[in-house]
């Protein structure tokens, strides 16, 4: 949720999904505080790239000209939100995957029952 551009609402939004799906909140904020100021030129970066991979008018750079017209502006928007879309959901499987591997590697200690019985 911390790379999905609906900015100012990521977190209401997804302690809501957190709720819903009865994860743990506390989990999410700290992982949701991934765009934090200095991470935020490689997201906007690594977004756009993506929007220009899969966007078949894509372009591979933004590059900032003179003649900035309300056409360019909605296209590189576009590209963007497709691209962190797709950034958001290829992180979420990454890091997905390997908290999973890692807590197969690493397993959490169970609890011992010590009740005693009388």
């Amino acid at each position: 949720m911390g790379i999905v551009p609906i900015w100012g609402f990521q977190l209401i939004v997804g302690i809501t999904l957190a709720h819903l799906m009865k994860l743990n909140k506390v989990l999410f904020v700290t992982a949701a505080h991934i765009s934090i100021p200095p991470m935020i030129p490689i997201l906007i970066f690594l977004s756009y790239k993506a929007g220009g991979m899969v966007l078949p008018n894509g372009k591979d750079v933004l590059i900032f000209k003179r003649d900035i017209t309300l056409e360019n502006v909605k296209a590189d928007l576009f590209q963007y939100t497709v691209g962190s879309m797709l950034l958001a959901v290829a992180a979420a499987v990454l890091f997905g995957l390997i908290t999973y591997l890692l807590l197969k590697v690493f397993p959490a200690k169970q609890k011992l029952n010590t009740e005693i019985s009388s």
